[in-house]
């Protein structure tokens, strides 16, 4: 199963139109989904190499296979864990 990170931040505007996209693709059970405050959690901020929010990262095997900066509507993050 597809590993999801979603970096983002509350002040974030932008995040704030993508975050309700994530909370229904983690509901859904398609993919494991870790949403990461970037303001709390700058270790995984530095491992990640996250310059902008939201960024949302796709992992298989603990590996990166896609990155994604920006609003993403549901189709495209569907589309993004294909």
């Amino acid at each position: 199963m597809k590993q999801v990170l979603y970096f983002s931040a509350n002040w974030c505007t932008s995040c704030q139109s993508t975050t309700p996209n994530i909370d229904i693709l983690k509901k859904s059970g398609k993919a494991q989904v870790a949403k990461v405050d970037t303001d709390y959690d700058i270790s995984l901020v530095e491992q990640y190499n996250v310059k902008s929010v939201p960024t949302t990262i796709i992992l298989e095997n603990g590996t990166e296979i896609k990155r994604h900066v920006g609003v993403l509507s549901g189709e495209q993050l569907n589309n993004l864990i294909k």
